[in-house]
């Protein structure tokens, strides 16, 4: 049997799993290392850049994350991992992030 484009893993990029990761593009910085954010389940959220990420890469504008969220409060989390150029293209070829998305937060592909 086939499997549709989909349901197929993409090779080697971070996928949100279950409930508690969401794929989110970063729409305003908002300081001391705090980002808002524009979720794919269509709710924007407050992430936090741990001090793991904080020093090894930098994010800025219409960049697109994966947010770990807390367990106490659903409208605050973690960034978890920066996605690149390429690996952005790949989510959108595969169903996970959709481009009016990014439009939305405020720019183009």
């Amino acid at each position: 049997m086939v499997k549709r484009l989909s349901q197929v893993k993409p090779v080697d990029i971070p996928v949100p799993e279950g409930k508690t990761q969401v794929i989110c593009v970063v729409s305003q910085l908002v300081g001391a290392n705090y980002v808002k954010v524009v979720c794919t389940d269509e709710q924007s959220r407050v992430a936090r850049i741990p001090g793991k990420l904080r020093k090894k890469i930098w994010i800025s504008p219409l960049d697109v994350v994966l947010v770990e969220l807390w367990a106490e409060v659903s409208d605050r989390g973690d960034v978890v991992y920066k996605y690149s150029r390429d690996e952005r293209k790949k989510l959108i070829e595969h169903g996970y992030l959709d481009p009016k998305l990014i439009e939305y937060a405020g720019g183009t592909l």
